[in-house]
């Protein structure tokens, strides 16, 4: 796959060892890009770093069952998202504006010692490899069923869509998208990154949807948060 100017063909064109930007509720997948505002210093040290080698950054939340006694250091999730850095800006003020474009899922191994600021980890990128390949497991997704639980998730919440755009999407394009928009929580999106491909991930999304709107018509109103 091409991200920015690279081209990712394999598991081997990624490398071993990835610094990591822990973050709760932001959910990175293959060929989606994701928006970050960065303002803490040692994040701000990651992107340079990042800038000046090879433009990638894992994504990876705290994991949502375990507590930590070090907020500043929590306990990772045990799969995360490379991206390439594709779009950087500085605002004057001390912050950078950049784009990640995801690559592909990578189990955390062992995390390496740091004198940088920032956290880095051992990456196994073997499970996930199929995450390079472009619109694989496309044809078995359900794609109708998807955009009718979207459909009804619009109605219920007086929401709007650009349903020529929706139709127009590659299968592929379009689950990931409405992962990385839906409002849930972050035990919801880290189910959602593990989902074992592309057809698992639309029934994981389509599931959760579901049974919010069951709960949120049970209740008489809105639930999502």
């Amino acid at each position: 796959m091409q991200a920015g100017n690279a081209i990712y063909e394999t598991i081997a064109d990624l490398p071993p060892i990835l610094p990591v930007f822990p973050l709760s509720g932001a959910l990175l997948l293959p060929r989606t890009q994701l928006p970050l505002n960065i303002f803490e210093q040692r994040y701000i040290d990651m992107v340079d770093a990042a800038l000046g080698g090879n433009r990638l950054i894992g994504m990876v939340q705290p994991s949502p069952d375990r507590d930590t006694d070090d907020p500043d250091n929590p306990v990772l999730a045990s799969v995360g998202c490379v991206g390439r850095l594709t779009s950087f800006q500085e605002t004057g003020d001390g912050r950078y504006l950049i784009t990640l474009q995801g690559i592909t899922r990578f189990a955390l191994g062992k995390e390496k010692s740091s004198y940088s600021g920032f956290r880095q980890v051992e990456c196994d990128f073997a499970p996930f490899a199929n995450d390079l390949k472009c619109g694989e497991g496309e044809e078995d997704v359900d794609r109708h069923g998807l955009l009718k639980t979207l459909r009804a998730y619009l109605d219920s919440n007086n929401l709007e869509a650009d349903w020529s755009s929706v139709s127009e999407a590659e299968t592929e394009v379009l689950v990931n998208a409405l992962c990385m928009m839906c409002p849930y929580g972050p035990q919801e999106k880290q189910a959602l990154l593990e989902a074992r491909d592309l057809k698992t991930r639309a029934e994981t999304l389509i599931a959760i949807t579901e049974m919010d709107l069951a709960k949120s018509q049970n209740d008489g109103g809105t639930t999502l948060q």
